[in-house]
């Protein structure tokens, strides 16, 4: 691999061969050589010239890490229990991740001397004194910048004392700007491909494990060795904030899906046992499902922390995991990595009664998930679970739903004793060192000590699957080559066009369908409308009106006009409607709750303003230690869509075509209610994370429509409020003016209505 970068920041490798064996890589400047017995190479990676199990690459992962377990202190071990928030290039300080600092000085105040791929104060500290080995990696600026730090990060973890390497993990970052432009010939910064939603829109298992080895290619070239996906949730409650991240509501397809995102993330090819050079750790998420929150409130927030389950369908979420991500068809086996989700499962702990967050719960973390069940791998909790709680509508904050009132190390001793064995989103060795000194005042030191040797055993053991104690580094010459190259941009495109449901196509009077355009039609495209508001992170968003499209890009496929009267057809660009402009809507007003109501407001999934005169008189759950009330009703308040001027857009423009065909492209996070518009438009088209691009190649006939709904689409927000939120396929659909009922698997192609194997396969009853 040779020099890596000239200067400061170099990172130089040494490498050794074993003839029918791994290749070894260490840094020079981390001090640690190599061990020749039996004419074969090994890293000596305790710098004593001695062979211990760990070390010898021909013993098995879980042996090799067990060995190691046993070896390292309680305190490494508190350390490898961590796994750090999202860290990222340059680092620099905010309200969310604190502070970062390199010599001292915030980025900006370096003066341009340290490259943005420089490690923090904070990460070397992380890494050499408080021995943390997993951390989240976000933001970056390309993937050569990337690999040089992670790079850095394993030098520094080779120099310490038995050279544990860090094992670094990312969110989905394969996703889209709907603005994107695809060049065949380009490639790009990554490959980006449709949302999950949008993948289980294919219905094609196939696609999606090709899928996923992209994204280990790609992620393995920049250093990354855990996935912190798939999300396999059923997404059985229409207004749930986190729909598009999941397969649907359907929990057959949701778990061919899983199962083949996790084989094709976690296989290296040739390898016996699946694992290897080419694999990255699927930690899946969130056991047992997080689908079911009440009224869509997402459990993010104060607000969300609820699922209730009235119709009886708890075991159907858990379906993705036993018969998805706990069963693949590779080497592998399962997913080597199980993330719980921040929810109360309102009545479901059958041994304790214990309404408290997944992660909290030992009878759905131990008797449920390790014992009946039999999952033996990594379980880590999702981000931030311990602390402070934030206000009720925001996501900052400790996400200790239900033991709110215990201490940071309380709640830390209780992740613990539920049976987790890492610590989504924290670093403070501090707090988990008092968690366990309170352990050994509970349980006894024997207990404790060997409780996290356990965990630890687990974390080590998919760092060995991966090859990581053999060469934890990467190619940051070639990382930019290999991330984002034409094949797999090219790839990721085609998915998404792929993805697009056609959902109507009306014939006119001549019979002519309305899509295909033919190329280069004069085509009117209006503006389109946001107005100035906050975000989800509390930031003011301006007032936008603009055509959403560049010109330049529609001018590719069609001929664009400035007037409806010019034109012989338009196109409206729309987004699904929410109470927010982006990010997940909570369920919560502040200005409700200052009014002297109870805060809890509608989520709502239609344009127009919404009452909520069908919603339950009393919650089903509630309970917060700053609310003296448990009943979250919002029956009888309105709440306006901030997308409403989409409406009006499409409404304005089919009054102003005639009978000219009016074309509706819907950026979509899952279900809505249609029926406002759909009689008013000629073509639909929806599409879940896709670029406009995308859009474009099915109105001109580029490729032919082959998406099907992974959700029922509703009829309208009374059936919404009446459907049960843990139950799949239980609203009213909708049917449009030519008798086709928007269900789950409906979509239609150039001949008609789509009747294909997987419409067969797939189809309910």
């Amino acid at each position: 691999m040779g020099r890596l970068y000239d200067g400061k920041y170099d990172v130089k490798i040494v490498k050794r061969e074993n003839e029918n064996g791994p290749t070894l890589c260490v840094s020079e400047s981390s001090g640690k050589g190599f061990i020749e017995q039996e004419g074969f190479v090994f890293k000596d990676l305790a710098g004593d010239g001695c062979l211990y199990p760990y070390e010898d690459w021909r013993l098995p992962a879980g042996e090799r890490a067990g060995d190691l377990a046993n070896r390292l202190s309680v305190e490494q071990i508190l350390g490898l229990m961590l796994h750090t928030p999202q860290q990222m290039l340059p680092g620099y300080s905010n309200p969310y991740l604190g502070m970062a600092t390199y010599d001292g000085k915030n980025f900006q105040e370096t003066d341009g001397n340290v490259p943005v791929y420089a490690m923090t104060d904070q990460q070397k500290e992380y890494v050499g004194k408080d021995f943390i080995r997993h951390f989240l990696h976000s933001v970056t600026p390309d993937a050569h910048s990337t690999a040089m730090w992670m790079n850095q990060m394993q030098a520094t973890a080779e120099r310490a004392p038995f050279g544990v390497p860090v094992n670094v993990s990312s969110d989905p970052r394969h996703g889209c700007v709907a603005t994107d432009e695809f060049n065949s010939g380009a490639g790009g910064k990554i490959s980006h491909w449709p949302e999950n939603i949008g993948m289980a829109a294919t219905f094609d298992v196939e696609l999606e494990q090709k899928y996923a080895e992209i994204v280990a290619k790609e992620y393995r070239a920049m250093g990354f060795t855990t996935a912190l996906s798939p999300q396999i949730d059923i997404a059985t409650e229409p207004r749930w904030g986190r729909f598009s991240g999941s397969y649907g509501e359907d929990s057959r397809l949701a778990a061919d899906m899983a199962r083949a995102y996790c084989d094709g993330l976690q296989t290296t090819e040739g390898s016996e046992d699946g694992w290897g050079s080419e694999s990255v750790i699927a930690m899946a998420k969130h056991w047992p499902g997080a689908g079911a929150v009440e009224s869509g409130r997402e459990a993010h927030f104060p607000c969300g922390k609820y699922a209730v389950y009235p119709g009886n369908s708890f075991e159907d979420h858990m379906r993705p995991f036993v018969e998805g991500a706990f069963d693949l068809k590779e080497g592998t086996r399962q997913a080597a990595a199980i993330m719980p989700s921040y929810i109360i499962a309102t009545n479901q702990d059958a041994e304790n009664g214990e309404n408290v967050g997944i992660a909290y719960n030992k009878y759905l973390i131990t008797t449920l998930l390790r014992e009946k069940y039999g999952y033996d791998e990594l379980v880590c909790t999702d981000w931030g679970l311990t602390g402070k709680m934030g206000p009720m509508d925001i996501m900052i904050g400790a996400k200790s739903w239900g033991v709110e009132n215990l201490s940071p190390a309380e709640q830390s001793l209780k992740i613990i004793e539920a049976g987790c064995d890492q610590f989504g989103g924290e670093n403070d060795i501090a707090q988990l060192k008092e968690a366990y000194a309170l352990g050994v005042k509970r349980h006894g030191e024997e207990y404790m000590e060997k409780r996290v040797r356990t965990s630890a055993a687990r974390i080590l053991r998919n760092m060995f699957r991966l090859g990581l104690f053999e060469n934890p580094y990467t190619d940051a010459v070639h990382a930019n080559d290999l991330v984002g190259t034409a094949e797999y941009c090219e790839a990721g495109f085609k998915a998404q066009v792929k993805s697009i449901v056609m959902l109507k196509n009306r014939k006119g009077k001549n019979e002519k369908a309305a899509l295909p355009l033919a190329e280069k039609t004069k085509v009117y495209v209006p503006k389109q409308y946001s107005p100035a508001a906050m975000n989800w992170m509390h930031q003011m968003d301006p007032e936008v009106n603009e055509v959403p499209v560049a010109k330049e890009v529609l001018e590719k496929y069609v001929t664009v006009v400035d007037t409806p009267q010019e034109a012989d057809a338009a196109i409206v660009f729309m987004r699904m409607p929410k109470n927010a402009r982006m990010g997940m809507d909570s369920g919560y007003s502040s200005a409700d709750k200052e009014a002297g109501g109870n805060g809890y407001v509608p989520i709502t999934r239609q344009y127009r303003p919404y009452t909520a005169e069908f919603a339950r008189e009393e919650s089903l759950a509630g309970g917060d230690p700053r609310e003296d009330f448990v009943n979250r009703r919002y029956k009888g308040k309105t709440v306006t869509s901030y997308q409403e001027a989409d409406l009006d857009a499409l409404l304005d423009t089919k009054k102003a075509m005639g009978e000219k065909p009016v074309i509706a492209c819907i950026s979509s996070d899952g279900p809505m209610v249609v029926s406002e518009f759909e009689q008013e438009a000629d073509g639909i088209l929806m599409g879940f994370g896709v670029t406009y691009e995308a859009f474009l190649q099915l109105i001109c006939g580029k490729a032919e429509p082959y998406g099907l709904l992974p959700f029922q689409m509703p009829s309208s927000m009374k059936t919404i409020e009446e459907q049960c939120e843990d139950k799949p396929f239980d609203v009213e659909c909708h049917v449009d003016g030519e008798g086709n009922v928007y269900d789950f698997a409906f979509g239609m192609n150039w001949e008609g209505v789509i009747k294909d194997e997987r419409v067969e396969k797939y189809k309910r009853g």
